[in-house]
């Protein structure tokens, strides 16, 4: 089985004027996506942000949880933290990757909208099934990646499509889904 990673994107990031900005540190993002990782076997999580204040930011926050008054509190969310890595740009992601796989990593993007490289998940979640390479998922925050960052990636996953016609879930919500989608239960099966 390939290893997985995961990436929260917070530059280069549109905002709702589809202005290049850097979206802030998030607690609840961290946090619920550093349980969501554990859960589901990813090899690394990581917080990708260009400010140097918010990487502090966001140590100060996983250090409550791993050693600080959280890890005594609930000692259960310290091993969440085991696996998050800050790290200023997605190529520093990805070298990170190639220098503990040594190859390159597949690396795939979400989106509400579908592209020439759309993938299902279906095929990803075989990808991860059968095959070695590793695959890097990147999570934008905001209003997505920009165009440009969008289109030096392998693959982007499919929509998430819910019941009804609003479709827009926090980064939170879009990862679970995604992460049970590529590594959960075939519940199908049963």
């Amino acid at each position: 089985m390939a290893n997985l990673y995961i990436g929260l994107v917070h530059y280069p990031i549109m905002n709702k004027h589809k202005e290049v900005i850097t979206t802030a540190i998030t607690n609840y993002d961290i946090h619920d996506i550093a349980r969501a990782s554990i859960t589901y076997d990813v090899s690394k999580y990581f917080v990708i942000h260009n400010i140097p204040a918010q990487r502090e930011l966001a140590a100060t926050i996983m250090e409550h949880w791993k050693s600080g008054f959280g890890s005594t509190y609930n000692p259960d969310r310290k091993d969440a933290f085991t696996g998050v890595e800050l790290v200023n740009s997605i190529a520093v992601a990805v070298r990170t990757i190639e220098e503990l796989e040594g190859v390159k990593p597949i690396v795939a993007t979400t989106d509400a909208r579908t592209y020439d490289n759309t993938i299902s998940y279906v095929r990803m979640r075989e990808h991860l099934e059968n095959e070695g390479r590793p695959v890097l998922v990147l999570f934008g925050t905001g209003y997505g990646m920009t165009k440009e960052t969008m289109e030096s990636f392998d693959y982007i996953l499919e929509p998430i499509y819910g019941h009804g016609e609003y479709n827009h879930l926090s980064v939170r919500s879009a990862v679970s889904i995604i992460l049970d989608r590529l590594r959960g239960e075939a519940w199908w099966n049963k």
